[in-house]
Protein backbone atom coordinates (compact mmCIF):
# COMPACT_ATOMS: atom_id res chain seq x y z
CA UNK A 1 0.00 0.00 0.00
CA UNK A 2 1.71 3.43 -0.98
CA UNK A 3 1.29 6.26 1.52
CA UNK A 4 0.44 9.62 -0.17
CA UNK A 5 2.22 12.99 1.45
CA UNK A 6 0.52 14.71 3.47
CA UNK A 7 0.05 18.31 2.90
CA UNK A 8 -2.68 19.72 5.51
CA UNK A 9 -1.96 19.19 8.89
CA UNK A 10 -4.76 16.70 11.39
CA UNK A 11 -4.41 19.66 14.02
CA UNK A 12 -5.32 22.85 12.90
CA UNK A 13 -6.06 22.00 8.76
CA UNK A 14 -2.64 24.67 7.93
CA UNK A 15 -0.72 23.95 4.91
CA UNK A 16 2.31 21.56 6.01
CA UNK A 17 5.84 22.15 5.14
CA UNK A 18 9.09 19.93 4.84
CA UNK A 19 11.60 20.51 7.51
CA UNK A 20 14.04 17.98 6.77
CA UNK A 21 15.13 16.03 4.03
CA UNK A 22 17.15 12.68 4.46
CA UNK A 23 19.94 10.75 2.28
CA UNK A 24 18.92 6.70 2.82
CA UNK A 25 22.46 5.83 1.63
CA UNK A 26 24.83 8.16 3.72
CA UNK A 27 22.62 9.42 6.01
CA UNK A 28 22.89 12.96 5.61
CA UNK A 29 20.14 15.21 6.41
CA UNK A 30 19.33 18.65 4.97
CA UNK A 31 17.06 21.10 7.80
CA UNK A 32 14.85 23.90 6.99
CA UNK A 33 11.28 24.98 5.99
CA UNK A 34 10.38 24.11 2.54
CA UNK A 35 7.11 23.83 0.30
CA UNK A 36 6.00 20.95 -0.98
CA UNK A 37 5.76 20.79 -4.78
CA UNK A 38 2.57 21.88 -6.30
CA UNK A 39 1.55 18.40 -7.42
CA UNK A 40 1.82 17.07 -3.92
CA UNK A 41 -0.81 19.33 -3.30
CA UNK A 42 -3.94 17.60 -5.54
CA UNK A 43 -5.26 14.47 -4.32
CA UNK A 44 -4.00 11.00 -5.76
CA UNK A 45 -7.03 10.64 -7.89
CA UNK A 46 -6.10 14.55 -9.26
CA UNK A 47 -2.11 13.36 -9.86
CA UNK A 48 -3.44 9.98 -11.46
CA UNK A 49 -5.87 11.58 -13.52
CA UNK A 50 -2.58 14.37 -14.53
CA UNK A 51 -0.28 11.11 -15.37
CA UNK A 52 -2.95 9.55 -17.51
CA UNK A 53 -3.34 12.72 -19.13
CA UNK A 54 0.52 13.03 -20.44
CA UNK A 55 0.84 9.96 -21.15
CA UNK A 56 -2.02 10.03 -23.80
CA UNK A 57 -0.24 13.33 -24.84
CA UNK A 58 -3.15 15.37 -24.02
CA UNK A 59 -5.39 14.21 -25.38
CA UNK A 60 -8.75 14.40 -23.78
CA UNK A 61 -10.40 11.71 -26.53
CA UNK A 62 -8.23 9.39 -25.77
CA UNK A 63 -8.62 9.88 -22.12
CA UNK A 64 -12.02 9.62 -22.44
CA UNK A 65 -12.21 6.64 -24.22
CA UNK A 66 -9.61 4.78 -21.58
CA UNK A 67 -11.62 5.72 -18.36
CA UNK A 68 -14.92 5.10 -20.16
CA UNK A 69 -16.42 8.43 -19.51
CA UNK A 70 -17.64 10.96 -21.97
CA UNK A 71 -15.44 13.91 -23.18
CA UNK A 72 -17.31 16.69 -21.94
CA UNK A 73 -16.81 14.98 -18.31
CA UNK A 74 -13.46 14.62 -18.94
CA UNK A 75 -13.08 17.98 -19.71
CA UNK A 76 -14.68 19.23 -16.67
CA UNK A 77 -12.51 16.89 -14.66
CA UNK A 78 -9.51 18.50 -16.14
CA UNK A 79 -10.90 21.89 -15.95
CA UNK A 80 -11.61 21.28 -12.08
CA UNK A 81 -7.80 20.37 -11.35
CA UNK A 82 -6.99 23.41 -13.66
CA UNK A 83 -8.74 25.70 -11.20
CA UNK A 84 -7.19 23.92 -8.28
CA UNK A 85 -3.81 24.07 -9.44
CA UNK A 86 -4.47 28.02 -10.36
CA UNK A 87 -5.99 28.72 -6.77
CA UNK A 88 -2.43 27.42 -5.00
CA UNK A 89 -0.46 29.41 -7.48
CA UNK A 90 -2.81 32.86 -5.98
CA UNK A 91 -2.61 31.66 -2.43
CA UNK A 92 0.57 29.35 -1.56
CA UNK A 93 0.53 29.83 1.42
CA UNK A 94 -3.36 28.79 2.53
CA UNK A 95 -4.54 25.66 2.87
CA UNK A 96 -5.78 23.81 0.07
Amino acid sequence: MQKNLPHICPSCSGTLRVKCLVCEKCQTEVSGIFSLPLLASLTRQEQDFIINFVKCSGSLKIMAQNLGLSYPTVRNLLDDIIGKIENIQKNPNQTR
